[in-house]
């Protein structure tokens, strides 16, 4: 949430109105204390306009309306009177002491009114920013079926241990993280993943807090306790978010530090010096301060990026997009160009074994057992896949013994005695081992738009170092990842660029069907963070999207870091700056377009609030607005900034 410090002189229009969110039974009381007001004023008004009763009456009516409206005011304006910060509290109530000094008594009263309805729209319209959040925390059930004993018990979701199987019957919400033990079902993962469709989910599957479990009934083993679930971690991150303020607030709060008292001053001299210089009534120039007083209130560009912010990050976390804070979403708006992981992002993470190729008289069985032995010890997709393969087709092979990585390139251990290594066709030219043959080989492999896993000896003093063969592994591309790059350039971004550590030609391959702009292949780690750099040097603002562990380093390095797919996984949404909880690139393009409208929002709220300041300080001055037209004005602003802020919540752009 938005965080201020309490009685902080840049709040505006009240600490709860922009800080904290009113409780209910605080904005109970603050909803019978302005109706009362409303009513007394009114009250007033009526017997004004009749001619009925006294005009002692009418000023005891109006004297109530401004004790009724001003009770939660007044306070405020006498500790930053004490603490010599004054804010607007303090402009409000100087104006309406001065009113009532000169006898303005029904102004008076309704700029009281008016003020404390302007206070209560602004807490509604931000704690509706807020309530979608908020409503998360009762997505999960507070209870479990848990199985104790032989028989399933009804427990507390924060009594369940990690470890233990719950139930979860069709058609009730998942109430903790874990994974299917038993059954089959459709599963509604909205809430966590924004995906519009349910998810068959089946044995193996991990299901999450707050997810709709469909027709069938699961045993759930739990993974993750209540205070650590996928959910809790959402609910904890969008608050942690709402708390940092964003450069335009920044700005904001600076400026309202510096023109509350610069605007006591400027009315206290319009008060002071026409009388004084030019022999004008005492009466009418003060009467003009009063009402520059209450325009200067800067309410509406205070109010103007919070609710902006909060409205952008509640919109996108409603949709599986969790956002780390107001900052990263001004910046989302600013993106010129976008640098893209293959594996996992552009394709689907789930590479095959498409093919294996003896080279040197090595059997089959024999390449997939190095491969595998060498493979076993990474989570890399592709060493993944070699090892998945060699268990489908009965290979036997046992951990390789001294392995060591070479980031970007493979990896190397002693299998059988033997030391082999296992890479990418960069680590064939960098140990000197790749003929023609070799050459040839993986030219063909890579001309189908597949990577290749080189076996072969490594070079050490009894061995030259040699290949033995060549396994080509295949990559779905994402069947939506075309359209995805085509709404990512829609929503603004200039290029796209793919880095990767694969080869080239399968690179530029995938780059070609999917309409990416650049395509870089044979990057290390390093070279990724270069050309992230050198894109910052040209476009300034850079995202870069990736899985979050594996291209921690790149995303560091950009704008923004996005990360794929974080749903159940810890690491990518703690290390991205944004984390997509589904495996849906157009969910980048839509974070984009949402990051430039709060953008375009910010700077229209920001520039339609000083504007009409000015315009309306100007008309005060020259003696053209009266209290009432002040407050009607700062209030109207107030409430068309908050309406424009609360647009971003309405439903999201449809690519």
């Amino acid at each position: 949430m938005v965080q201020r410090k309490k009685n902080d002189p840049t709040v505006c229009c009240g600490d709860d109105a922009c800080g904290e969110p009113v409780t209910g039974i605080a904005r109970k009381r603050r909803l019978v204390a302005v109706s009362a007001s409303g009513v007394l004023v009114l009250t007033g008004l009526l017997t004004q306009w009749t001619a009925i009763g006294s005009d002692a009456m009418r000023v005891g009516l109006y004297l109530g309306a401004i004790i009724a409206g001003g009770w939660f005011i007044f306070p405020k304006a006498v500790r930053a009177a004490r603490r010599l910060a004054p804010d607007m509290n303090l402009l409000m109530t100087v104006a309406v002491l001065g009113a009532a000094l000169i006898g303005e008594w029904s102004e008076a009263a309704m700029v009281v009114f008016l003020f404390g309805l302007a206070e209560l729209l602004e807490a509604f319209s931000v704690n509706r920013a807020r309530h979608a959040i908020r409503s998360l925390m009762a997505l999960a059930p507070e209870t479990a079926l848990v199985r104790r004993g032989g028989v399933f018990q009804e427990v507390p979701v924060a009594d369940v241990a990690v470890g233990e199987i719950i139930m979860v019957k069709s058609g009730v919400r998942v109430p903790l993280d874990g994974d299917i033990m038993v059954g089959a079902s459709s599963v509604n993962q909205a809430p966590i993943t924004g995906e519009s469709m349910p998810v068959e989910k089946s044995v193996g599957d991990r299901v999450f807090a707050g997810a709709i479990n469909g027709e069938g009934s699961l045993d759930v083993r739990v993974t993750k306790p209540a205070s650590d679930s996928t959910l809790a971690k959402i609910i904890h991150l969008v608050e942690e978010a709402q708390e940092q303020k964003a450069p335009s607030q920044r700005f904001v709060d600076q400026f309202a530090k510096y023109y509350t008292p610069i605007v006591m001053v400027l009315a206290l001299l319009v008060f002071l010096l026409p009388p004084l210089v030019g022999g004008y009534d005492w009466t009418t120039w003060f009467y003009r301060a009063l009402v520059l007083l209450v325009i200067a209130c800067p309410c509406a560009l205070v109010i103007s990026t919070p609710v902006s912010v909060v409205s952008g990050l509640t919109a996108m976390a409603r949709r599986g997009v969790l956002i780390k804070g107001g900052a990263l979403l001004e910046t989302v708006g600013k993106l010129r160009a976008l640098a893209v992981d293959k594996t996992g992002t552009i394709t689907e993470g789930r590479p095959q074994v498409m093919s294996v190729r003896s080279v040197n008289g090595m059997t089959e069985p024999e390449i997939v057992h190095v491969a595998a032995a060498i493979n076993i010890h990474s989570d890399h997709p592709v060493a993944r896949a070699v090892v998945d393969y060699a268990v489908a087709t009965d290979v036997a092979f046992s951990r390789g013994e001294q392995y060591r990585s070479r980031p970007g390139s493979g990896a190397e251990a002693v299998v059988d005695d033997h030391h082999y290594f296992v890479g990418n066709h960069r680590l064939t030219h960098e140990l000197a081992v790749c003929s023609e043959d070799t050459e040839r080989i993986l030219a063909e492999i890579e001309q189908l738009g597949q990577s290749v896993v080189v076996v072969g000896h490594k070079p050490h003093d009894d061995c030259p170092g040699e290949v033995l063969g060549v396994i080509a592994v295949g990559d779905k591309i994402r069947s939506h990842a075309a359209a995805a790059i085509r709404f990512v350039h829609a929503a603004g971004i200039k290029r796209v660029t793919m880095l990767s550590g694969d080869n080239q030609r399968t690179v530029d391959k995938i780059a070609g069907e999917v309409g990416i702009d650049e395509a870089l292949g044979d990057l290390l780690p390093s070279d990724k963070i270069a050309h992230v750099r050198r894109m910052l040097a040209e476009y300034r603002y850079v995202g870069m999207v990736g899985d979050g562990v594996n291209d921690a380093p790149a995303m560091a390095a950009a704008s923004i870091g996005i990360a794929m797919g974080a749903a159940g996984s810890d690491t990518a949404i703690e290390t991205a700056d944004i984390a997509l909880m589904e495996d849906d690139l157009g969910k980048v393009a839509e974070t984009i377009h949402l990051g430039r409208r709060t953008l375009r929002i910010i700077q229209f709220n920001i520039a339609f609030a000083i504007i009409i300041k000015i315009i309306f300080l100007a008309l005060a001055i020259a003696g053209y607005a009266t209290l009432w037209l002040a407050i009607v004005a700062d209030t109207g602003a107030t409430l068309v900034v908050i309406a424009n802020a609360l647009r971003l919540l309405r439903p999201a752009r449809k690519y």
